[in-house]
């Protein structure tokens, strides 16, 4: 499997991304997933109904999402870690709470997950409730989504690379 160094997933659509992700997350294997097996997934494992929506979706004047994944075959291979074309974006609540994290100017270095978690237990989402920059009933599923983040991509990893612009 060819890791790509490259931020690829900022050049895939947000439904094959989801797609991919959700397939990945279907394979239980102990081989890492590769674009080859999720097309072969998509052409044998498809179930019936997204299947007959994606045939549809061929006269539709968007491309398709088997067609994007050929083209990503056509330039990356089949063995380029299917992984690499997921892209996670942070909810537009968490991205706010990111943002006021980010552009603390007392941050010597840019902000992490890991540095956005800390803020967060200590009260970041509480103070911009009060502020009025969240709503009440926001808070409270800010902390899994940043804890799935992580699970995800890291706690070092770049906080702002997950920014949802709206």
């Amino acid at each position: 499997m060819i890791r790509n160094p490259i931020d690829i997933a900022s050049r895939v659509s947000p439904e094959l991304s989801g797609l991919i992700e959700t397939i990945i997350s279907q394979l239980e294997s102990d081989e890492p997933v590769t674009l080859a097996s999720v097309r072969s997934f998509i052409a044998h494992d498809f179930p019936v109904e997204i299947e007959e929506s994606e045939h549809l979706h061929h006269f539709d004047t968007v491309e398709s999402l088997i067609d994007e994944l050929d083209e990503l075959i056509e330039m990356f291979g089949e063995s380029a870690a299917a992984v690499d074309f997921v892209y996670a974006f942070a909810s537009e609540q968490l991205s706010r709470v990111i943002e006021e994290v980010a552009s603390d100017e007392n941050r010597e270095n840019p902000a992490t997950l890991a540095v956005v978690k800390a803020a967060m237990e200590n009260g970041q989402a509480s103070r911009m409730v009060g502020e009025g920059a969240l709503d009440e009933d926001e808070d409270d599923v800010l902390m899994p989504e940043l804890d799935n983040l992580i699970d995800r991509f890291g706690a070092d990893a770049l906080a702002e690379e997950f920014l949802r612009y709206e």
